[in-house]
């Protein structure tokens, strides 16, 4: 595939930001890891060998029965007697850590939030509940929501300025306006309100914060466009007899892109943030979800666990600079004053 000098340039420049390029790896790492979280951390075994055949509980559920127990739902593998079926002919294939982000673990030695150990590797929460597959199910859960929330509001935000910015006068007028009174409204209290008033979903809780993010990059594209229209390359298509939509999406729109990729990691960034004060406040995910706002609710009303808070802090410290350290980089990339 033939890169354009440019192209070389700026991933020269990226490649030369080392904390933001070793950044990208290691995020790229983390997020592919928990992106099987499943496999990693379940009360379900990757692999069973009964009587020679071979089942998968991890993607399929298979009933007690399947073991020659006596009940027909799903077995419980856990369970001392099913464990103790499946072992008399044959074996379990556990994962690395044998809990689920919702498992109770109901053989703990203290009560809890018990302390790290041998099972429960960064400990439990107050409902027993091992935090590390609560961390890694909950990283992901992160993650994908940031992205489906920039990435949908960055094309509503690109789209609203374009307009604005390509036809001026009054679309520009009225959309500034709207756009005025819109971005002053507070929006964290704006989200309390309207999550409280029913239980908020993944998509729900998605629709809400799209309702307030939508607008982030607008500005930068509006700018991009009034300064774009009226240059010659611009003149001679519209000259040629090129569709608008063509002139702004074709010939304006590559160039305004530079200024919002620059900027798409600190909306992530901010996306994350918001979703964890909401979940910490108690109006995010659905009650139970593996949700790193709520691991932080945890550790702030159990002070006397300190693995809570430390497993939290750690866990969104280590994410958000990441995240920064990409954006500053991906920032250098696009500079042109960078040689």
């Amino acid at each position: 595939m033939n890169i354009s000098p440019l192209n070389q340039r700026r991933i020269a420049n990226f490649k030369a930001n080392k904390r933001g390029y070793y950044s990208l790896w290691l995020f790229s790492i983390l997020f592919i890891f928990s992106l099987f979280a499943e496999f990693w951390a379940n009360d379900k075994p990757l692999l069973v060998s009964y009587k020679d055949t071979w089942y998968y509980p991890v993607v399929k559920d298979y009933s007690e029965t399947t073991f020659g127990g006596t009940l027909d739902s799903n077995a419980d593998y856990r369970d001392v007697y099913v464990a103790g079926l499946i072992q008399e002919k044959g074996w379990i294939l556990w994962p690395p850590i044998r809990f689920s982000y919702s498992t109770i673990n109901y053989n703990l030695t203290v009560p809890a939030p018990s302390p790290p150990s041998a099972d429960n590797w960064l400990g439990t929460d107050d409902q027993a509940r091992d935090v590390l597959a609560r961390v890694i199910y909950g990283f992901r859960i992160s993650i994908l929501f940031a992205l489906t929330l920039t990435i949908s509001s960055s094309i509503i935000g690109i789209i609203t300025g374009a307009l604005q910015g390509f036809y001026g006068g009054w679309v520009d007028l009225l959309g500034q306006r709207i756009i005025e009174v819109w971005s002053g409204l507070p929006m964290l209290f704006m989200l309390i309100i309207m999550a409280s008033l029913v239980q908020p979903s993944f998509w729900w809780l998605l629709g809400l914060m799209l309702l307030f993010s939508w607008y982030e990059l607008t500005g930068l594209v509006r700018a991009e466009f009034l300064r774009g229209r009226n240059l010659e390359y611009v003149r001679a298509a519209r000259a040629l007899g090129l569709s608008d939509s063509k002139i702004m999406f074709r010939h304006i729109l590559p160039n305004a892109m530079v200024s919002s990729l620059s900027f798409l990691p600190f909306i992530f960034t901010g996306a994350i943030g918001l979703l964890t004060s909401l979940d910490f406040l108690g109006f995010g995910l659905p009650v139970g979800s593996p949700s790193l706002g709520e691991l932080v609710a945890q550790g702030k009303n159990n002070m006397s666990s300190p693995w809570l808070g430390l497993s939290a802090f750690f866990t969104l410290g280590i994410l958000l600079t990441l995240l920064v350290f990409i954006g500053e980089a991906i920032r250098d990339a696009f500079d042109p004053r960078k040689q």
